[in-house]
């Protein structure tokens, strides 16, 4: 059992390895690589679908308070943080 379980975590850590650390927030709502927003109930982008550019423009717009729909408010709190370099990586992993 304990090698099964040890096989599962090392799977898991190569399955997110590509990653940025600042995606970890991002994958309960937009799943592993961006592809859903199905825990949003349809209310926000499906980042994948999005260009590189229009990742950075929405999680700037976020930031500053100038972009965003329903879930601008929730979206704010997230992307407070990030840095130029965050976003820049969020959109090279989840953008088109």
């Amino acid at each position: 059992m304990k090698k099964v379980v040890l096989a599962t975590v090392a799977l898991v850590g190569f399955a997110f390895a590509d990653a940025p650390a600042s995606y970890a927030t991002c994958k309960a709502c937009h799943g592993v690589k961006g592809e859903t927003n199905i825990t949003t109930q349809n209310k926000s982008h499906v980042p994948a679908n999005l260009a590189k550019a229009d990742i950075v423009k929405a999680l700037n717009g976020y930031k500053d308070g100038s972009y965003g729909g329903p879930m601008k408010g929730l979206m704010k709190g997230q992307v407070a943080k990030l840095s130029d370099a965050d976003i820049k990586a969020l959109a090279d992993y989840m953008g088109k």
